[in-house]
């Protein structure tokens, strides 16, 4: 179990939060996406985090699955098909 860490709520608690990953010994990478926000990724043991600071909040989503590796290439086009728009 890790240490707790206090829950930032916005942009002025990104470097504190940074601290205790790094504290923990987590990785992690920095992304800008949105004009608003910076995000912040990391994986941990069966699950991808990704947490997006703005200046008065922040939002994090979290992706669990059975991280198989694939060689059938249907497989990615039936992803591709289904959750990519170039709308």
């Amino acid at each position: 179990m890790t240490r707790a860490i206090v829950a930032p709520r916005g942009i002025l608690d990104i470097f504190k939060f940074l601290e205790a990953l790094r504290a923990a010994g987590i990785h992690f990478k920095l992304r800008s996406s949105r004009d608003d926000s910076i995000s912040v990724d990391f994986t941990l043991v069966g699950c991808r985090v990704e947490v997006d600071f703005f200046d008065d909040h922040i939002e994090f989503s979290y992706f669990t699955g059975d991280e198989s590796v694939h060689d059938d290439w249907k497989i990615m086009q039936g992803l591709l098909d289904k959750y990519w728009s170039d709308d």
